[in-house]
């Protein structure tokens, strides 16, 4: 997950760069004839489209890295350049052929199954072992860190519920699910700015990792449960849907799991290679995504679930997630970013003043209550101030998950297309702004004292809190 900040070889650059450029030539050539464009079949145009979108993605990401950012930062951006809000109002006719309707249906499908076994691998990682040490400063944290965004956006979102709602649900639903949006943190992200900034083994960044785990668990009950309650998807029924969660959740707990342990476990007692642990995970996650698809939640929460239930702290489970995350964060990934930016175009947020200004006031907002929620929970748990503003900092990234939340919120009709740019810009600019916050906040040594001081003070403060 640690960018790779080597130098590239020019002539890899090059070959990346020529590559795009034959395509694009192709594209204005097919472009222009529509007699030529019966000889490009749906799976060549297929490729293309997934060939383009993992250079332009990788290519911003590896600069993004260069300048000190996560490289989701670029490839999140990646994705946005390719939507109308560049390529489509810059070259509309290159953008119509690349991304015909039968493409990005293609498209949005493997980024779904991306996004379900992404989920997978995040859930599995949630695992509360580590949380059971520190929880009396992780509940102080989370409830700050969740409730002051949660009540802000659902200030913003009533005041400026004319402009970023969509007339089939309900305002309250609308409402509830724009404070939702603002309550995350990209737990993933997170994770891997910790690793860039040498923060994931210290106290601090041990408990952000934990708080951002519980916080987003806490997000994503929200926002089942306001899936369930506006009947969006599955038969409508609420309380069919409700009934049927509480079913999946009960097997979960009482009959998955505990096959899950005895599997894994086996997968463990044998030589690598001999229990086809690989095909057998998939197989359980594409089959909760579907079932939770059917009873009306979306397909990422399935995802989700059944990481949870899967056992922590095996070796096979370990080397599972090895062969899963590099394909789907390398490709799988971007191809949801490039769908998201398919539906997202700045100009959506229109000439209205009102428009900008409750744009401008989503961004602060989120940055502003992240950092005061958490900081006033960690103050309370004990943090001195400089490291509670710093794990506010760290809390205020959005990222990938919140790109999820905004995209579940679009298929669902629970915010419009301003909405959706609103929540995507939000998710961009606060993940960039996350590092520099982070380093600005810093704790400073007093004199006389070494580096690992900060780490010696957060450290004493969560012992004095812990029972």
């Amino acid at each position: 997950m640690t960018p790779d900040r080597r130098r590239v070889p020019a002539g890899r650059v090059a070959a990346v760069v020529a590559l795009v450029a034959c395509l694009g030539v192709v594209a204005v050539r097919w472009s222009r004839d529509d007699a030529g464009l019966p000889l490009v079949g749906p799976v060549a145009r297929f490729l293309l489209a997934v060939a383009v979108i993992l250079a332009v993605c990788h290519l911003l990401g590896g600069l993004l890295a260069r300048l000190g950012q996560p490289r989701v930062v670029g490839e999140i951006l990646g994705g946005l350049l390719l939507g109308p809000s560049l390529l489509g109002a810059w070259w509309p006719a290159g953008s119509a052929w690349l991304f015909r309707s039968e493409v990005v249906t293609v498209v949005q499908s493997a980024a779904e199954l991306g996004l379900v076994v992404f989920m997978f691998l995040l859930g599995s990682e949630l695992q509360p072992g580590n949380l059971r040490r520190h929880r009396r400063a992780v509940a102080w944290v989370v409830t700050g860190a969740v409730g002051l965004p949660l009540l802000a956006g659902a200030g913003l979102a009533w005041v400026g519920l004319d402009l970023i709602a969509d007339p089939v649900q309900p305002a309250p639903a609308q409402v509830a699910f724009f404070a939702i949006a603002m309550s995350i943190t990209a737990l993933p992200v997170l994770a891997r700015i910790l690793t860039d900034l040498r923060l994931a083994e210290t106290p601090v960044g041990t408990l952000a990792v934990a708080c951002a785990a519980v916080g987003d668990g806490v997000a994503w009950a929200a926002l089942a449960g306001l899936l369930a309650v506006a009947g969006v998807g599955g038969s409508g029924d609420l309380v069919l849907t409700a009934a049927l969660t509480a079913a999946l959740l009960l097997a979960t707990v009482t009959v998955v799991r505990p096959v899950l342990a005895a599997v894994v476990r086996a997968a463990d007692a044998r030589p690598s290679g001999s229990l086809p642990l690989l095909p057998l995970l998939v197989a359980g996650v594409l089959g909760f995504a579907a079932t939770t698809d059917l009873i009306g939640l979306h397909p990422a929460l399935g995802g989700l679930l059944f990481g949870l239930a899967v056992p922590g702290g095996s070796a096979a489970v370990a080397r599972v997630h090895g062969q899963l995350r590099s394909f789907v964060v390398m490709v799988l990934l971007p191809l949801f970013f490039a769908g998201v930016g398919l539906h997202t175009t700045i100009g959506s947020v229109g000439g209205s003043p009102a428009a900008w200004l409750l744009l401008v006031a989503v961004v602060a907002v989120a940055v502003l209550a992240k950092l005061a929620g958490t900081g006033a929970g960690a103050r309370l748990a004990g943090l001195p101030t400089r490291e509670a503003l710093r794990l506010g900092a760290l809390m205020t990234c959005y990222g990938v998950t919140g790109l999820v939340v905004a995209a579940v919120g679009f298929r669902y009709q629970l915010v419009n297309s301003r909405g959706l740019t609103m929540l995507v810009l939000m998710a961009l600019v606060t993940t960039l702004l996350t590092g520099p916050l982070v380093r600005l906040f810093a704790p400073r040594p007093a004199a006389g004292t070494g580096p690992d001081q900060p780490r010696s003070s957060t450290a004493s403060a969560l012992r004095s809190r812990s029972p």
